[in-house]
């Protein structure tokens, strides 16, 4: 007898490169597709509109394109344990398939579905497909332990097979025989949901930036890869102003939602390589941004403390302030420098930001200028960024924060200079910020030291219209780098790590001098106002604090 499946949609919303669907179709007789508003991610006030919308949008798409193959998806309300064990009775079930999920709290789910499967007499089938690796091979490799280093990581998976090829996409001709039972009030049982009926008030909500789907992420990988000259060099594109707003080709969410499919850019990529250097082995740095990814969910996987300092065995404790002030001010854009504002009014407003935009307000958060913890700003990423991503979130906020993975503190981003040397027009600013848009670009950046009649010229006086600086950038980050060090020191005299080779007296010399005279047009993009060297234990030492949040961008 022919069975019946059920196919569990989380992530991997999509039906081409999906192994676990085609599990579920594979000799079946009914097979249904179906989508949990599970509590973690719908019961959760850490997520923000334009992070659901993108998920319903991508669930409209899944299903539009289900119906084409006289499928349908089937929006489940409810925990899964609750309600799976009535589905296996009411539709006769004899075959459960899923992606398979690295994430701690995923695994400790998808065990206890697998339990009332098997007390139900139904067959569970996981497939890997979310990432490029199975991650336990690597962590198994590394003599039980997950690599901390990405240059270990970069190493152990060159001992690997390449990862696997894609799988065909679902078409008829796959679903053969399977059929899908629907009911006349299908749409009222199992329908999408709309953002009104989740309780979002959608009124002057405006067109979404980054829309949700899997034909929207297939359209934006053959334009990703149609980049001349991107494709002619391998190289990534200079930063400009233009580079800090939404690109068309940019993928992060729809990775990350499994819209789509991590290993069908893997293989795109290295085909249009070979063909453009003449059938040359890629190196590993082609695919850097996927590694990253990689790297991350490795090092989370066995790790279900990765999101928080206390209780976790990678994260350096660190005394950070509680500020709930400060922390709003952060968060609603309202710190008094225009660069950090303007960069957390387009996450709030759209979703996404650039990856050295995250570098910016993390810093300008954690040890740069606040001290606050990065647990709190992961927490406001996992609620506005689209492509937020537990284990690439955490990991990423622990990096730019010197919690792990990266411990040069003494390079802090200047919120004056940095951006001005990214957009010397302010252009970002005035998009943004509109009430700054008066400004002229010798001022945009730090109009506390515009003199009177430019802004009164500009409609904006400081401290009525738009707020003074929250706090003194030299001095914050002065200080920070000091606690820093004194962090540093200690752990070198209690693990025995030498992390501080040389200390000049005193923190001078020319970068420190430029740091005193940020808004003047002087100040380099980075403070890096500490002279502190550092031993090189690690690549992630060596690597650019730049690297980090590339992974979300994708480009």
């Amino acid at each position: 007898m022919a069975p019946n499946s059920i196919h569990w949609f989380r992530k991997g919303l999509r039906l081409h490169d999906n192994p676990a669907l085609q599990e579920a179709v594979k000799g079946a007789g009914t097979v249904r597709c179906v989508y949990f508003l599970d509590p973690w991610f719908a019961g959760s006030s850490n997520v923000g509109v334009n992070r659901w919308r993108f998920l319903l949008q991508c669930l409209e798409d899944l299903d539009a394109s289900l119906r084409k193959l006289n499928s349908r998806l089937f929006v489940i309300r409810g925990q899964p344990a609750n309600v799976f064990p009535r589905l296996f009775k009411e539709w006769k079930i004899s075959r459960l398939t899923f992606e398979y999920d690295s994430e701690p709290f995923g695994k400790e789910r998808d065990a206890a579905i697998k339990k009332l499967a098997m007390e139900a007499g139904v067959e569970v089938n996981v497939k890997i497909s979310h990432t490029l690796y199975d991650l336990d091979k690597i962590i198994e490799l590394n003599g039980g332990q997950p690599p901390l280093t990405y240059k270990r990581f970069q190493t152990l998976i060159s001992r690997l097979d390449p990862p696997e090829m894609p799988v065909e996409t679902l078409s008829e001709s796959l679903m053969g025989r399977c059929v899908t039972p629907v009911s006349d009030d299908h749409g009222d049982k199992y329908g999408v949901p709309s953002l009104e009926e989740l309780g979002f008030d959608i009124e002057g909500l405006p067109t979404a930036v980054w829309p949700g789907g899997e034909t929207e992420a297939l359209t934006r990988i053959e334009r990703h890869l149609e980049r001349k000259a991107w494709v002619a060099n391998f190289e990534r594109p200079r930063m400009n102003a233009n580079s800090l707003l939404a690109s068309p080709t940019g993928l992060s969410p729809y990775l990350r939602f499994g819209c789509l499919s991590c290993r069908l850019f893997y293989f795109k990529l290295t085909d249009l390589y070979r063909k453009v250097k003449k059938n040359s082995s890629p190196p590993l740095s082609l695919y850097g941004q996927l590694l990253w990814r990689e790297f991350f969910y490795t090092a989370a996987t066995n790790n279900p403390r990765f999101d928080k300092m206390e209780g976790n065995p990678i994260c350096v404790r660190i005394p950070w302030d509680k500020n709930p002030e400060a922390l709003a001010k952060w968060a609603e854009a309202k710190t008094g420098f225009p660069w950090i504002d303007a960069i957390m009014t387009q996450l709030r407003q759209e979703g996404w930001i650039h990856h050295l935009a995250r570098h910016a307000v993390a810093c300008f958060l954690t040890r740069g200028d606040l001290w606050i913890s990065w647990e709190e700003g992961m927490k406001v990423f996992e609620e506005l960024l689209l492509d937020a991503d537990w284990s690439v979130n955490a990991g990423s906020w622990m990096w730019l924060s010197c919690s792990s993975f990266f411990q040069q503190f003494f390079h802090c981003y200047c919120p004056v200079g940095f951006g001005r040397r990214t957009d010397p027009n302010g252009d970002f600013i005035r998009r943004y910020l509109p009430i700054l848009r008066g400004f002229p670009a010798k001022y945009i950046y730090d109009p506390w030291n515009a003199p009177e009649s430019v802004q009164a010229a500009a409609k904006c006086i400081i401290g009525v219209h738009y707020p003074k600086p929250m706090v003194h950038h030299a001095e914050a980050s002065r200080l920070n780098i000091e606690r820093m060090k004194q962090i540093y020191q200690q752990l070198s005299r209690y693990r025995g790590l030498g992390l501080l080779l040389h200390t000049r007296s005193g923190i001078t010399g020319k970068r420190e001098r430029e740091s005193e005279r940020e808004g003047s047009g002087e100040k380099d993009h980075m403070t890096s106002c500490s002279v502190h060297k550092m031993r090189r234990q690690s690549a992630e030492v060596r690597t650019p604090a730049q690297t980090t949040f590339h992974v979300m961008q994708l480009l």
